[in-house]
């Protein structure tokens, strides 16, 4: 009699826990696609903003600032941005090759070097892993690296020095490091029985199980690329070598000069240059083709995010 009291209870509180359990994770759910939602329209709103602000007339914007739709519509900024297209696609140009270059040479060295330091039969890694992390820590300074590059070096208005100095980044290497370190040791040693090189091993066991890690620090790497403006400011004077972040930014301080020179002057300024919806106008045009590369590998720069964080 006991016995069937205990199962007839055994029954009855079974599907009340499996219903708060549904319960709870229903509510989680709801929980977290509300606030990802919230995040995500905080995230869209201002560049939204900068849409419509980039398609607003001038005279509006600095009546009313900027708005989410736009006051009046014009496209004076685009036709100021694109007046010259030749320069516009030439520094796209260089912008797309030196970053294309720049990421695959830096995201190989990169990888090689952090599979040199985390093999523990290198009997020299942790001295040249101090090398490494040391000049985080020091550097000889803008005027040294300045005469080495022009004096020694002899890159001034050449391609190559936008994509020497950004070629290698100690933190990336660290952390391709400590994501190659997790990799088991017995596919190293298991080709090494069946005759593989080192550099074959490399590429054909480590690079395709570390797609993760060089997903997201390509993308890190491009990003660094694509927005350089510092280098082609102190190092390229050549205007058809200008990538596209210095060739805006130099129209935009021309823009500037030329309306300040203006009114310095007296004169009066009969044209009204778009200064405000030119400057989003060059954010939807800087970012806009980076912005293409993320899709493609979302799935893996999610799965790099983690690099380290859970292990087992």
């Amino acid at each position: 009699m006991s016995a069937t009291i205990t199962t007839k209870g055994n029954t009855g509180s079974g599907p009340k826990g499996a219903g708060k359990k549904q319960y709870d994770r229903l509510l989680l759910s709801i929980l977290g696609y509300v606030s990802i939602s919230l995040l995500a329209i905080l995230c869209i709103i201002p560049f939204l903003m900068i849409i419509s602000s980039s398609f607003t007339e001038e005279s509006k914007i600095v009546e009313e600032g900027f708005q989410l739709f736009p006051a009046a519509f014009s496209l004076d900024a685009y036709e100021l941005l694109f007046k010259y297209p030749g320069q516009m696609l030439t520094a796209y140009g260089v912008t797309i090759s030196v970053t294309v270059l720049g990421t695959v040479a830096g995201l190989f060295l990169t990888a090689m070097t952090a599979y040199v330091l985390q093999r523990k039969d290198f009997k020299w890694r942790n001295k040249f892993s101090f090398f490494f992390f040391f000049t985080t820590l020091f550097s000889g300074g803008l005027v040294p690296w300045y005469l080495m590059i022009i004096n020694y070096l002899d890159l001034k208005d050449k391609l190559l020095v936008l994509i020497l100095p950004m070629l290698l980044n100690v933190f990336y290497i660290i952390v391709m490091k400590s994501f190659m370190s997790s990799i088991p040791e017995a596919i190293t040693e298991s080709a090494k029985i069946d005759g593989a090189g080192d550099f074959r091993i490399f590429i054909q066991l480590i690079m395709p199980l570390s797609k993760p890690a060089l997903a997201t620090i390509g993308l890190f790497i491009a990003l660094g690329y694509w927005n350089d403006w510092y280098n082609a400011l102190l190092f390229i004077s050549n205007e058809n070598l200008m990538p596209l972040q210095y060739y805006l930014y130099k129209m935009l301080g021309n823009m500037d000069g030329m309306r300040r020179a203006m009114v310095s002057s007296g004169a009066v300024v009969t044209m009204n240059i778009p200064t405000e919806s030119l400057k989003m106008a060059m954010t939807i045009v800087a970012t806009g083709p980076i912005l293409l590369a993320y899709p493609f590998i979302q799935r893996y720069f999610v799965q790099g995010l983690t690099i380290g964080s859970v292990k087992g």
